[in-house]
């Protein structure tokens, strides 16, 4: 089974270069633009992602296929309000998703690597995890509510796609309407930020009501510094999908108790047992 995304790489690769080559011959004193080491990492990474990620969806779909068939409810694809309804639960399933990844320290192990990079452009997009198993939870339930698993990938794959377009310095803000209730490049920055008043904010897919509704919207103001709170100094693909885990693991084995070792495991990221 193909992600449907896959059939974009070549337009997200072309995009890359049109960016690097505005960035190059328009430059921005605000923007950092690209480095060679730290773009020829992210397309590693979303290239390894990928290798793992395409069989990694055969189980996926025999687990939503399952769950579908076992389902009493069936949603008929040809009522328009299906997909309207598939939009948004597909949207909120990714909002849970990815607000749990940076809280729950073993689940952020995977998705630190999306952070990793101190730059923002289109490069970045494809900066993915290689351990894309523990996402499939969070979308059990749209196959339970009857939504045939084909339209769940393809609106995953949607969703995807457009958050491409999220990770970039080259435009600033769009019109007020877009960006109150879409996820914008500058809601974007903010969630790709380091600094104290933009971590752990503006976790929304296309839209970015959930934020506001869920209290984890946090506007673009002053320049933001992209990265980890503690950068990791390598461009090592293999050390960037597994540092964090290593650090875990470091963690576990110097635990004196099981629930110190369940802090490391599911408390925040930094969680520490009191003094």
């Amino acid at each position: 089974m193909i992600p449907a995304v896959l059939y974009a790489v070549p337009a997200f690769l072309l995009l890359i270069v049109m960016e690097f080559l505005s960035l190059k011959f328009l430059p921005d004193d605000e923007e950092r633009g690209y480095e060679a080491r730290d773009t020829a990492t992210s397309l590693s990474m979303g290239l390894g992602s990928q290798i793992i990620g395409v069989p990694w969806k055969l189980v996926t779909a025999v687990a939503f296929a399952g769950l579908y068939v076992l389902s009493p409810i069936r949603l008929d694809p040809h009522d328009w309000w299906v997909w309207v309804l598939l939009f948004f639960a597909d949207d909120l399933a990714y909002y849970w998703f990815h607000r749990l990844h940076h809280e729950v320290r073993v689940l952020w192990a995977g998705h630190v690597v999306h952070h990793s990079s101190q730059y923002f452009n289109l490069s970045t997009a494809l900066r993915q995890s290689w351990t894309p198993m523990t996402a499939l939870p969070f979308w059990l339930g749209l196959a339970a509510l009857g939504f045939p698993p084909w339209m769940i990938f393809l609106q995953q794959s949607i969703s995807l796609a457009y958050q491409f377009f999220l990770h970039t310095e080259r435009i600033d803000r769009l019109p007020r309407p877009i960006e109150w209730f879409f996820n914008t490049p500058s809601h974007h920055r903010v969630h790709h930020g380091s600094n104290d008043p933009y971590l752990d904010r503006n976790y929304g897919g296309i839209l970015i009501v959930w934020d506001r509704l869920f209290g984890t919207f946090e506007p673009e103001g002053e320049r933001v510094r992209y990265g980890l709170t503690s950068n990791i100094t390598t461009f090592n693909p293999l050390r960037v999908a597994t540092h964090e885990y290593a650090a875990i693991w470091r963690d576990v084995r110097a635990a004196t108790s099981w629930r110190h070792r369940a802090g490391y495991l599911f408390g925040r990221p930094g969680w520490q047992p009191a003094a």
